[in-house]
This record gives structure tokens, sequence and C-alpha cells, in this order.
């Protein structure tokens, strides 16, 4: 109940917390087409995902001599283990998308088909020829608004904290942070684009309801910002509530006419896992690995070269 909801000192419905999206990790960004309109497992469907998780996480530690898994299992994932994150209590929801009701993207349009064409990587066409071949989240630039807070395999952290009349999201992975404005000041003029948009946000209710706009067209919407390429005039409308001491519900919805066809919306919870801290995670564009990749390539051409001679 409204009255029941924990309230920050000057009033507002208070979300201060670290969070994680851990949960979701091995939830479908869209659905299934077999699950059709179905949101959640089922419970024979649910032991199969807690099941295979309890698997995963014992290829994720095939290194231990007690490991039945082979350790060249190509399941398995041989970093070190705290670079890894896996679910709790798995999400019972059978995909991310939850609108449409079939959890499935809707089509792109031609202009959003030709968008896609003209900024994708050009590396899947060959071997790289410069930085401009590989994406943002390759360069340690930004993964976008989505692209920050959707579960992939680590770095899930969410943290938010506020103060009388902002709201500050700071995301694990890569290290971003935007301060949300409550007073209902205008956003940013039209001609000024950045990577996470400009936001402004407002209660309704006990949700706090985050508008961004002012995007670029160079980022993505999808896992580390690798879905489609949105344009300029994407409207991106977030939802955080928090539905019990441990849990923030999460939602944004796309609206980009410029891409898709119709709006979609995605939805999972951030929940308060304990122990988990936000570290600092140090990727910084220009950094080595990039170079490496680069110089990769070139000595792979001059193999080449030397092949044919």
């Amino acid at each position: 109940k409204a009255a029941e909801a924990p309230r920050t000192a000057w009033g507002d419905p208070d979300l201060r917390g670290t969070y994680t999206s851990d949960n979701s990790i091995g939830v479908p960004f869209q659905r299934p087409p077999q699950f059709g309109t179905r949101e959640y497992l089922n419970a024979d469907e649910y032991v199969t995902r807690v099941n295979a998780n309890e698997v995963q996480v014992e290829k994720d530690l095939n290194a231990l001599p007690e490991s039945k898994f082979s350790a060249d299992d190509p399941a398995a994932i041989n970093a070190s283990r705290h670079w890894l994150e896996r679910p709790d209590q798995p999400s019972r929801a059978t995909s991310l998308v939850v609108d449409p009701p079939n959890g499935r993207l809707p089509e792109l349009t031609p202009e959003g088909e030709q968008h896609q064409a003209q900024r994708r990587p050009r590396r899947d066409r060959g071997l790289p020829g410069s930085y401009r071949d590989f994406s943002n989240y390759d360069r340690c630039i930004s993964r976008g608004v989505t692209g920050s807070i959707i579960p992939v395999i680590y770095g899930n952290g969410t943290e938010i904290d506020q103060a009388p009349g902002f709201v500050v999201i700071r995301n694990e992975m890569i290290h971003e942070a935007r301060i949300v404005p409550l007073d209902g000041r205008p956003h940013a003029d039209a001609g000024v684009q950045m990577w996470m948009g400009d936001s402004r946000g407002h209660w309704e209710g006990d949700t706090l309801v985050v508008e961004t706009t002012n995007f670029t067209d160079r980022t993505g919407i999808g896992g580390n910002g690798n879905g489609a390429v949105h344009s300029t005039d994407l409207k991106l409308i977030e939802r955080f509530k928090r539905v019990d001491a441990k849990t923030v519900n999460y939602e944004f919805t796309v609206d980009d006419p410029h891409t898709y066809k119709q709006p979609w919306t995605v939805r999972f919870d951030l929940y308060a896992k304990p122990g988990y801290k936000i570290y600092e995670y140090a990727c910084h564009e220009g950094n080595y690995g990039l170079k490496n990749m680069l110089s990769a390539a070139r000595a792979e051409e001059r193999a080449a070269a030397a092949a044919k001679k």
C-alpha cells in the first residue's frame, strides 16, 4: 500500500540502495515462440531453469579438481569466479520483453532497417581496419541507457541515490551515472545529443518515471548496447517502483517511430543481493584491448601476405 512505502526524510518514495539484475540472467530477451503470450514459466519449466542454472554454475567452476565437467566444455566460462554472476533465485519470466504481448520485438521500419545497415560495426565484413570498426562497448565509451541495465554475464549492478529534487542512477558497467532532475525543467535543446540522453523525472504515486530524450543515433537497445541502433528521436520511458524491502520493479518503454513500427516494453526486477557492491569498472576509451585487437588484425594480414608469397 502507498501509505506503507518507505519515504525519504523529505517525503519522496525511497528507492535508495544497490541492486542487481542477476536473477534475470538467462531469461531470453525475446520470448521463445512456444510460450505464446504466457509471461511466466510453469512449475516444471521453472525447475528446468533452476537446474540449468546450477549446472552452469558447476561448469563455471570447472577448474576445481572435484568438478565433473571438462575444462574444455564450450559452455564453461573460464574467467575468474569473481568476474561471473549467476542468479540466486532465477526469474520465472519467459522473456524480458513483455509488450507486445507475444514478447517479440516489433518489426523495424524501412528507415530503421537502412539505419542498421549504415551503423553496424564493419568488423563482421572482415578484419577490423580501425577503431571505428568496433562497437561503443568494445571501445569502452558507453552501452547506452538500456544496455547499461539489461542483465548480462557480470557487472549488473545499479545504485540509486536520492536528494531533494534529484535522483542519481549509477550503472556498474561501464561506470555511467545519470543525475535526474525532478523539478519539471525542460529537456536540453534539441541540438544537444548525448550517449545516455537527457533525463527528466517525476513521481506517479510511488513510481519514479524517467523520460529520456536527446540521444545520439550511435547506440543500440539491447544487452551491452548491441541491439538495433535507434534514431535521435528515441523517447525512452523508464519506471522504478519498490515492491518490497529488497526489490525494485524496473521497466522501460522504447518509443522510436523512425526505427520500430510500434513501441515496446521490457520488464524485470532489480534486487538487493546480500553482499553485492559496485566496484570500479576500469574500462576506458583507447584501452589496450582495442589496441591489441587491431595489432592482431594487422599481424594476420601480414601472415596471409607471407603465405601467398
